[in-house]
């Protein structure tokens, strides 16, 4: 049985190849429903906007081929989703270990397009109920999806490579959420009501602001966005008053001049008896006058001193790239360990039938050189001399315990081809030399 996977992603093409493999969740039902049909004995298939992958499973006694099987494959993707655009180098074909790490990796946050954002694990734990719905997965593919889990369970217990904002507008927030202990009692004002904006009204909600209010020069975006997420819409010819009574001010609008000068601060902060008021620029060109800066218990945080948060925020999450990379080592050899387990048995089995094949077949050709009065002797004395030779190699498959993983597989592999167990043959077919 080997894991497979056929896909691409973020490191292997650009947005506007990706987009091309993007699958709906109806088109991932449809795929890997067909693809179990057709190739697999297994499969799941994860499609976001980083990456579309398709896990499958091959049983070599079924398939043969599994190079051959990996190409069909990849054509009858291709030509289902009428995609030209896609080039070799684009896509990637990986069995086994080649296969189960870059998993590993993903669900860790190693291989997001942000270092330590697992956002992914989410969506590959989605793509696991569908195929679990549709019943494409089996004891292989579940077992791998614990494993997975797992990874991702001890990364963010044993290593900090997911904390610490790395987006501007989130960086933004923490640091206010640091300033202010608890939020809940605090006031914020949003102005821009564009992505930048909407994102950061999330992390302020998020972070459990006591009250919000939006502004933004087209009313009707403030208003959809003030009606998704909650919070109070203020005209944009008249939110200045607003700063008199406000903890936090973040703004993220496109305009050639400022917004707020340092006047209109001079002017608020009287009116707040000096109060604190901490403000996120983050907008470009800036919105508000850096100057404002030099007024006493204001606080401007521009778009360039808020990077250098999130690139301090990135650097400690690359910095935890060895103890991940330790933990998925581990949980390698943890997986990898399981499945040449589950393949001890079979061996064992098909080496006994094989020898118990020729020694029958061989007794058959035979027998009537004997008396009838010894022919049963005949079969006590060979089927000794069988379970003899297999006793030491069984014994030492199934109690190897100081062989690794790797050389247990290699051993089992060994075997397999050494007496054709890989293939459907009798013991007819290899020729005695005369």
């Amino acid at each position: 049985m080997s894991v497979v996977v056929f896909g691409i992603n973020h490191r292997t093409a650009p947005l506007e190849i990706r987009e091309t493999l993007w699958l709906s969740s109806d088109e991932v039902r449809s795929v890997i429903t067909d693809f179990k049909a057709h190739y697999f004995s297994e499969c799941f298939l994860v499609s976001t906007c980083n990456r579309t992958e398709l896990y499958g499973v091959i049983d070599e006694k079924v398939t043969p081929s599994p190079a051959h099987v990996l190409a069909e494959l990849q054509k009858r993707f291709l030509t289902m989703k009428a995609v030209s655009v896609v080039r070799e180098e684009n896509i990637y074909l990986l069995q086994e270990y080649h296969a189960i790490h870059p998993l590993f990796k993903v669900a860790s946050g190693v291989d997001s397009m942000v270092v330590g954002d697992i956002q992914i694990l989410s969506q590959v734990k989605d793509a696991f109920a569908i195929s679990t719905e549709l019943k494409t997965t089996g004891m292989l593919l579940n077992r791998l999806l614990q494993a997975t889990l797992h990874v991702a369970k001890r990364v963010r217990s044993e290593t900090t490579i997911t904390e610490g904002a790395v987006s501007v507008s989130y960086a933004a927030i923490e640091l206010a959420s640091k300033i202010f202990s608890d939020l809940s009692s605090k006031s914020a004002l949003l102005i821009g009501a564009g992505e930048t904006g909407e994102l950061t009204a999330k992390h302020l909600i998020g972070k459990g602001i006591g009250t919000l209010s939006i502004t933004n020069r087209t009313r009707s975006k403030a208003d959809e966005l003030a009606a998704t997420l909650g919070g109070t819409v203020v005209d944009f010819e008249s939110f200045l008053p607003t700063l008199s009574h406000v903890d936090i001010v973040v703004s993220s609008i496109n305009t050639p001049n400022y917004i707020i000068t340092k006047d209109h601060i001079r002017k608020v902060m009287k009116e707040r008896s000096y109060r604190p008021l901490f403000i996120f620029d983050i907008g470009v060109p800036r919105n508000i006058d850096p100057h404002a800066n030099e007024i006493d218990s204001v606080f401007v945080h521009d778009l360039d001193s808020i990077a250098k948060i999130v690139d301090q925020n990135l650097q400690k999450r690359k910095n935890e790239l060895p103890k991940v990379n330790s933990i998925i080592l581990d949980e390698l050899k943890e997986f990898h360990g399981w499945r040449t387990s589950l393949q001890v048995n079979p061996t064992i089995q098909d080496l006994r039938q094989y020898f118990e094949s020729v020694r029958n077949e061989e007794v058959l050709k035979n027998i009537n050189r004997f008396s009838p009065e010894n022919r049963g002797l005949v079969e006590l004395v060979t089927k000794r001399i069988v379970n003899k030779l297999l006793h030491t190699p069984t014994t030492q498959l199934r109690n190897g315990h100081d062989d690794t993983a790797e050389l247990k597989t290699v051993k089992l592999q060994f075997i397999r081809e050494l007496f054709g167990l890989h293939q459907s043959r009798s013991p007819n077919d290899t020729k005695e030399n005369e």
